[in-house]
């Protein structure tokens, strides 16, 4: 008779009964009572009353029965501790009986009572159990310091154990070095900052080579393990790859889903031009595949792994489109996952094949995934513009059609067809007026509203068909209501003299009938842009639109390289971080993808313009004159005052924020009688959190710039650029250069009158900016400037501004004013301008703090076609405050570090590697703050090559 029969009684009062069982002299006896108090237990009963009868129990050579005590022991002994230390002599003989699985069982329950009584007890037993002869207790051992340190981490860091576990890894057995591993991932995870873990390749290759004996859940432990390290070159990164490679083909697909992860992380650091590249991206292909052949739930693990690596290498999958076709029979949520990849994989060569796909799908019953297969073929439309126009017929079948909910779908992706390719399909656009009354869905009833107001000036009868929308203005919801007034808004702009009534009517529902915040807000800016500048509410409501974008939905690519980091994990799943769903945060560390080696960030970078380039290239952050925003900035600032010159005053202009209130005061509206503006005082310089803890110390000497500057230091210096051409700024044209002079920052401006009027009064003013840069003085245009004249002048800048970090770091936002307007531009400044003087490291400190900033913040980058030696590179850059600590020379090479220090105390060194006769060097740059990195490179390759 089978166990089973223990759990068929419902007798009451069996305890007693059970108690005399228990302490029966025969042994058979013994075991039965036993078996009865675990299906008790099992099944939710109170049994803790027999606890000293089952302790009694323990002392037997039968491992069954001691098994079963055990098991009630883990159970009962948190609510008893007391007497769970009577155990304890029972478990000390038993780590020492000679059997193994004796040993091993006594030593995995010691970790399994969470009692902290009994935890000092069990050292010792466990310590002999750590160096046991058995691979199979010293496995189990490994297992149980983890449980112990969850416990009473202390405990474990005093008795020496970590250690101990750190041995293990060199241990004979694989299953033993597995658990090592396991026990020590475990650990380190709720102590992050500990260097538990501390791969070398020495440690390395022992994993590896234990990785091919295991069984499948310790080769997952140990790939797991690989994945967290980062190899010091492309070579390792190879040699770990090949020896990775065949756990593709592991039967178990957790063990696969590992193996992808390490290959998908080294990936990172081999350079594309490899021939071995390309033979891993053929074998990454089968293993995937093969997944899709499990049951559905793997399948769904897989495909939503497979979404991700999709997204981040798509050439892996490119020749597998075939398999991520629906079968008739693959639940609803495999169905969705696989549509979404197809739709990520599709491309020019396999179009075809995927929207004969997509319309056969768009005829399945299934609602849900009939209006997913009609999003998808406009998302095709989107993506691969060769077959837009293929797409777009297969949308207009599927309308013929008259099924409501594809109607409705393809009316809301050909909105975004329209947004991607306008005046092209707009034909279409009739066949979709047809279908007006079906549609009952706000989405597809927007997405309607939206095309006929876009497109009013083609369709006859627009009013008509917005008037009759109007009609039940309030069921409608708010997306429907938004959208209708933004349509009858553009229907009167484009034919006033025939909407004048329905526009009013829309206005008023919108503004005085409605309660909601949104609309009424909407609605009375449309009313005031109409009543006040109908020509500005044309260039407001008709602008042009920017194009959409292909994938909207893609994940944003830091995330989706953390997310890489966590394949075959919940992570991978859900498509969010660990701290997105792990509480307390406790052992979520962020992880994220190795950085790319010297030999694939010279194929991958992309060439980046040196600071002080044309105007023609940078980022017109600053809305010009025409755009709404430039126009919005100027509308309160009253009329130009032709009063005397600013008078000289050293208050800090850079305070006052360029986009807030303070312009009023630049623009002379102050009251009469007041000598010059009245400008507010500077806040003290904030530091942004997000530019690196090394901005907050020694604040004391911040901004010092003075300390140190001894030398002349002629630092290279730009040539002029036109940083605002006259025909943007009424006749005003500014040239300018930055330059930086014995520890002086100057902005040395050329301005141009090429208008026909005198120009007068002028005045500057700086946005906030990533390193506080500010005028230190007024800027002072002596005399009236003429038409057809040119001033030169130089402008004094501190770095005691208002600090706001921008995009990209360096670049700056400038107002100027003068008696005709006020004018706008942004440049880019060189960042040599703030390398202080007082930027030598001495040695010993170079070397500490090149250790003590990790890793992660190295960047490496590629100086091309630059014919100086060491010698000549060492002056160049001693000029521009880039100072040389120390040079030696390796196996040839000359080798240059060399320290810089920016005006607000952050710290970068450099290692410069220069091959004598190889005009390309190798710069390595580390800094607490890394995003200055490739601006700090900029000024490298600017001063080298000048």
């Amino acid at each position: 008779m089978t166990d089973s029969k223990y759990f068929t009684t419902t007798k009451k009062g069996e305890i007693f009964e059970l108690k005399a069982e228990l302490n029966s002299d025969k042994k058979e006896k013994k075991k039965e009572a036993v078996k009865k108090v675990i299906a008790s237990m099992t099944v939710g009963k109170d049994v803790s009353a027999l606890f000293p009868d089952v302790v009694n129990c323990m002392q037997t050579d039968n491992l069954e029965l001691k098994k079963l005590v055990y098991l009630y022991l883990m159970n009962y002994a948190k609510s008893q501790p007391d007497m769970a230390i009577m155990a304890v002599n029972t478990f000390v003989k038993d780590c020492e009986d000679p059997n193994p699985l004796i040993r091993a069982l006594a030593v995995r329950t010691m970790g399994c009572i969470r009692v902290d009584k009994i935890t000092e007890y069990l050292c010792e037993p466990l310590r002999k159990c750590l160096k046991d002869e058995d691979p199979y207790v010293r496995k189990t051992a490994a297992v149980c310091v983890a449980k112990l340190h969850d416990i009473n981490a202390q405990l474990v860091e005093d008795q020496g154990f970590l250690d101990t576990l750190k041995d293990l890894i060199s241990d004979s057995n694989p299953m033993v070095v597995a658990n090592a591993v396991a026990a020590l991932s475990e650990i380190a995870e709720s102590h992050p900052s500990s260097n538990l873990l501390d791969l070398n390749p020495q440690s390395i290759n022992k994993l590896l080579t234990a990785l091919n004996e295991c069984t499948e859940w310790g080769q997952i432990f140990i790939l797991d393990c690989l994945a967290n390290y980062t190899p010091k070159d492309d070579r390792e990164a190879q040699s770990i790859c090949e020896r990775v490679t065949p756990r593709l083909s592991h039967a178990n697909s957790a063990v696969v889903l590992s193996a992808v992860k390490v290959l998908m992380k080294f990936m990172e650091m081999l350079s594309k031009d490899l021939d071995y590249y390309g033979t891993l991206l053929k074998k990454l292909a089968p293993p995937l595949v093969t997944l899709l052949s499990a049951e559905p739930e793997l399948q769904y693990v897989a495909l939503r792994n497979i979404n991700l690596i999709v997204q981040k290498r798509p050439e892996i999958l490119k020749h597998e489109m075939k398999v991520f076709f629906v079968k008739y029979n693959d639940p609803i949520y495999v169905k969705l996952e696989k549509l979404d990849i197809m739709i990520r994989l599709a491309s020019q060569a396999n179009i075809a094949q995927v929207l004969a796909e997509l319309k056969e799908y768009a005829t399945e019953v299934d609602v849900d995934f009939v209006r997913k297969a009609v999003r998808a073929i406009g998302r095709c439309a989107i993506k691969v513009e060769q077959s837009a126009e293929r797409c777009v017929s297969t949308l207009l079948d599927l309308i013929q059609t008259k099924v409501n909910y594809v109607v409705q779908e393809a009316i809301v992706v050909i909105k975004d067809i329209f947004r991607k390719y306008p005046n092209k399909y707009e034909s279409v656009i009739a066949t979709l007026c047809e279908n007006l009354d079906s549609l009952d869905e706000p989405e597809a009833r927007a997405a309607m509203i939206w095309i006929v107001g876009e497109y009013a000036e083609r369709i006859d009868n627009a009013d008509e068909l917005l008037e009759s929308f109007l009609e039940g203005f309030h069921d409608e919801s708010t997306q429907v209501q938004l959208q209708l007034l933004t349509a009858i808004v553009k229907l009167f702009l484009k034919k006033p003299t025939e909407t004048q009534e329905l526009v009013q009517q829309v206005l008023s529902l919108a503004t005085q009938d409605s309660d909601n915040p949104d609309l009424r807000d909407r609605g009375y800016i449309y009313w005031r842009l109409l009543s006040t500048d109908p020509v500005a509410a044309k260039e407001v409501v008709l602008a042009e639109k920017p194009l959409i974008s292909e994938e909207t939905d893609l994940i944003e690519p830091t995330l989706l390289d953390e997310l890489i980091c966590y394949i075959g994990t919940l992570a991978s799943v859900y498509h969010k971080p660990p701290s997105a769903f792990v509480e307390g945060g406790r052992g979520v560390v962020h992880k994220s993808l190795p950085p790319r080696t010297a030999s694939s960030e010279s194929t991958e970078s992309p060439e980046t313009a040196p600071a002080g380039a044309p105007s023609g290239e940078q980022p017109d952050v600053i809305p010009t004159q025409g755009d709404l925003l430039g126009d919005l900035l100027n509308l309160d600032l009253g009329p130009p005052v032709s009063g005397p010159p600013l008078a000289t005053s050293s208050v800090q202009m850079g305070a006052v924020d360029l986009l807030g209130g303070g312009l009023d005061s630049l623009m002379g509206d102050e009251p009469e009688g007041i000598g010059g503006p009245n400008f507010v005082a500077p806040p003290a310089a904030t530091v942004p959190a997000n530019l690196g803890a090394s901005m907050g110390s020694g604040l004391s000497d911040l901004f010092d710039l003075t300390s140190g500057v001894g030398t002349l230091s002629g630092s290279y210096v730009a040539p002029k650029a036109v940083w605002l051409p006259a025909m943007k700024a009424k006749g005003l044209e500014i040239s300018g250069t930055f330059t930086r002079q014995v520890g002086s920052i100057s902005m040395d401006l050329q301005l141009t009158n090429k208008a026909l009027q005198v120009m007068t009064d002028f005045a500057i003013q700086f946005n906030r900016n990533s390193f506080g840069l500010a005028p230190a003085a007024p800027l002072q245009v002596h005399a009236p400037l003429s038409p057809n004249q040119t001033v030169e002048i130089s402008l004094p800048l501190n770095t005691v501004g208002s600090v706001m970090k921008m995009e990209p770091l360096n670049n700056l936002q400038v107002a100027v004013k003068n008696n005709i307007d006020v004018f706008y531009f942004s440049t880019l400044y060189p960042l040599h301008i703030l390398f202080v003087e007082d930027g030598k490291m001495d040695r010993q400190m170079f070397l500490a703090t090149w250790k003590d900033i990790p890793n992660e913040n190295e960047a490496q980058f590629q100086i091309r076609d630059c014919p100086l030696n060491a010698e000549a590179v060492s002056s160049r850059l001693q000029s521009s405050n880039i100072f040389t600590v120390a040079k030696r020379n390796v196996e040839g090479q000359d080798m240059l570090y060399q320290s810089l220090k920016l005006t607000n105390g952050i710290w970068v060194l450099a290692e410069l590697r220069i091959q004598p006769g190889n005009p390309s060097f190798t710069l390595s740059l580390k800094c607490r703050a890394p995003e200055v990195s490739q601006h700090v490179y900029q000024a490298y390759e600017t001063i080298l090559k000048n």
